[in-house]
C-alpha cells in the first residue's frame, strides 16, 4: 500500500482559514535561479485599531498545542472516550500535558517551532507525521534532531519527507544562516548510523502517526529498512525565519496594513538575496525546500508572548 496526496490531505488539522486572522501573506512561492527554494513570506496582520497583536498570534498558537505535541492516534483515542461518555475530561488531560511539555525557558525556540507547524499544516498543506514533543522526557530540554517531520507525496508515490527547523532572531542575515546551518545535515548527509537524521527515521519507524491504523502502517514502511518502500522517500526541507522589522509602528502608533505588505515586499528581495547565498554555501541549491519568512515587531516580544500565552 502506498501513500497518497489525499490520505495526507486527510490528516491535516485545523482550519486554514483561521491564519489569515493573525498573518497576512505577502508573497508565496518566490523561486530563486539556480535553486529549487520556494519562498513565501507573511506578516503580522493589523486590527481595526490599526494595531498588530503578537499576543493575539501566540494565543491563537497556544491553542493548537494539543495537535502540535499529542500523537493523532492519542487525540483520536480522547474523543472517541469523551463522545462516549460525553465528557471533555480526556481531552482536557491531553492538552494540558501538551501544555506542560513545553519549557519555560526565557531563550527558547519552541515558538519557532510551533509557527512552523501551523504554516506547514495549514499554509503548505504538509501534515506533521512525527510528535516529538511527546517523546520529551524532561520539559526543560529541548529535543535533538530536526524541529518538526512533515510529509508530502508526489504523483508517482515518492514521499517526500520535510525536514523542519525553525530560528526566531533578531536580526534576519543571523536568522537565514542559523536555520539552513542546522537544516543541511539533514538534507545533504548521506544515510548511514552516524547521519544526523538517523535518531529521527528511527522514530518514524516506530512513531510515525496518521492516525488510521492502516495508513500509520503504510507510512512506517517507508522508514523500514527490511522494506522497498524505503528507497522511496526524498529529502525536503521546510525552514522558518522570524526576525525583527523596522516597518512596524511603535506601540502608541497606528499601522496601516498596506504599508507593512510594502514595505515587506521591498524588503524581501534583499531577504531573498541572503536566502541564496546561504543555500549555494551550506550546498543546499539542489534541494526542495519550502522557506518560510516571518518579520516581527520584535523576535524578542514574540518569545515573551508565547511564553506568556503558555502561562510561563
Amino acid at each position: 500500500m502506498t501513500i497518497t496526496a489525499t490520505d495526507l490531505e486527510s490528516a491535516l488539522t485545523g482550519d486554514p482559514e483561521t491564519l489569515d486572522v493573525h498573518l497576512t501573506l505577502v508573497q508565496r512561492n518566490i523561486s530563486i535561479d539556480g535553486h529549487l527554494v520556494k519562498i513565501h513570506c507573511h506578516c503580522l496582520s493589523v486590527d481595526g485599531n490599526g494595531r498588530v497583536q503578537p499576543h493575539r498570534l501566540a494565543e491563537y498558537m497556544r491553542n493548537a498545542v494539543a495537535n502540535y505535541a499529542i500523537p493523532r492516534s492519542k487525540l483520536d483515542a480522547a474523543k472517541a472516550r469523551d463522545i462516549k461518555f460525553n465528557s471533555t475530561e480526556a481531552l482536557a488531560e491531553l492538552v494540558e500535558r501538551a501544555k506542560r511539555s513545553f519549557t519555560d525557558l526565557a531563550k527558547t525556540g519552541e515558538g519557532g517551532e510551533m509557527l512552523l507547524y501551523l504554516l506547514a499544516e495549514r499554509f503548505l498543506k504538509l501534515p506533521q507525521i512525527l510528535c516529538k514533543m511527546d517523546l520529551k522526557t524532561d520539559s526543560r530540554m529541548h529535543y535533538h534532531g530536526a524541529d518538526g517531520v512533515y510529509a508530502g507525496v508526489t504523483e508517482e508515490g515518492i514521499l517526500k519527507l520535510y525536514w523542519g527547523e525553525s530560528k526566531i532572531y533578531e536580526n534576519a542575515a543571523d536568522a537565514i544562516r542559523e536555520c539552513l546551518r542546522s537544516l543541511a545535515p539533514f538534507l545533504i548527509e548521506l544515510d548511514h548510523e552516524g547521519a544526523e537524521r538517523e535518531r529521527d527515521l528511527f522514530l518514524l519507524s516506530d512513531k510515525a502517526d496518521l492516525s488510521n491504523p492502516e495508513l500509520t502502517e503504510a507510512l512506517r514502511k517507508y522508514f523500514d529498512r527490511s522494506s522497498r518502500m524505503s528507497k522511496r522517500v526524498k529529502y525536503c526541507g521546510v525552514a522558518l525565519v522570524g526576525f525583527d522589522a523596522p516597518f512596524y509602528p511603535k506601540q502608541s502608533d497606528q499601522a496601516v496594513a498596506e504599508e507593512i505588505v510594502k514595505a515587506s515586499n521591498v524588503a524581501l528581495s534583499g531577504w531573498s538575496a541572503k536566502i541564496g547565498e546561504r543555500l549555494k554555501l551550506e550546498k543546499l541549491n539542489q534541494m526542495e525546500i519550502e522557506f518560510l519568512c516571518m518579520p516581527l515587531p520584535s523576535a524578542e516580544g514574540f518569545r515573551e508572548a508565547f511564553l506568556a500565552a503558555m502561562g510561563n
